[in-house]
């Protein structure tokens, strides 16, 4: 029966600067998370060797698995850290549960665990992720929509911008414009949208750029990693389809 938590932080002050592991330890607390853990860390901010330090920071909001803001590794699994129980994510050593804690790497770092993930908000504004209705007004009846679309629209939708399928992503990397899996997906919720399609050239242009889909290599690695289950990869074969319909129509005059 495990008495105690070991939890090993990585630690930077900012990009660029040195890094570090700190290791903390914490009585064990049936059900507790990894969020848990570290505010109980907070209480008292002492390393195993006695050391006094800095909390470490790390970003949460909602703890439920809804905002993503609290993506970061887990013993070298992507995911979030409202939902990761100790029981679940740690390594089971004697009566000790050790668990490592890095923030994710495909993000620029804030501070220890801490990412800025603003990259993935910009790439939805490129692909203008919304639906253009200006003004609050009366338009009657909403159009009729296939069940099975819907259905699928509300797969999609799920997304919460954690960027977990952005660090599994292969073709992620500081040295691609790649816009990633989850712009795809939401690209294709509002191009499946009645009245969202009517920016759908534009989300087009983007997706058939050398930011877009192109850049896909179908790794598959943002469909394992989704912590919602989104359809990432039907979506990325969709959007791959309409790119070539697109580009076709538009050679021919026609888009």
């Amino acid at each position: 029966m495990a008495s105690k938590i070991r939890l090993k932080v990585h630690r930077q002050v900012s990009k660029g600067q040195p890094s570090h592991f700190d290791t903390f330890e914490i009585p064990y607390t049936e059900n507790m998370n990894v969020i848990s853990a570290l505010m109980e860390v907070r209480k008292n901010p002492k390393t195993v060797d006695g050391s006094a330090v800095e909390p470490p920071v790390w970003d949460a909001a909602c703890l439920e698995e809804v905002c993503g803001s609290c993506t970061m590794n887990i013993n070298g699994n992507i995911r979030q850290a409202c939902s990761a129980l100790i029981e679940e994510v740690g390594h089971l050593n004697g009566d000790v549960y050790e668990v490592t804690l890095e923030p994710m790497q495909k993000f620029p770092l804030v501070r220890d665990l801490s990412v800025d993930r603003s990259k993935m908000f910009e790439n939805l504004k490129r692909l203008k992720a919304w639906v253009p209705i200006d003004g609050s007004y009366d338009l009657g009846m909403a159009q009729a929509q296939d069940d099975h679309v819907r259905q699928f629209r509300y797969a999609l939708s799920r997304c919460m911008t954690c960027g977990c399928c952005m660090e599994a992503c292969p073709q992620v990397s500081e040295k691609t414009t790649f816009i990633g899996p989850a712009a795809v997906g939401q690209a294709l919720l509002f191009n499946l949208h009645p009245v969202g399609e009517a920016l759908q050239a534009d989300r087009m242009e983007v997706l058939t750029s050398e930011d877009g889909i192109t850049n896909c290599g179908n790794a598959q690695n943002c469909v394992k990693v989704c912590p919602k289950a989104v359809p990432l990869t039907t979506a990325i074969a969709r959007i791959n389809r309409d790119s070539t319909v697109y580009k076709l129509k538009r050679w021919m005059g026609i888009a």
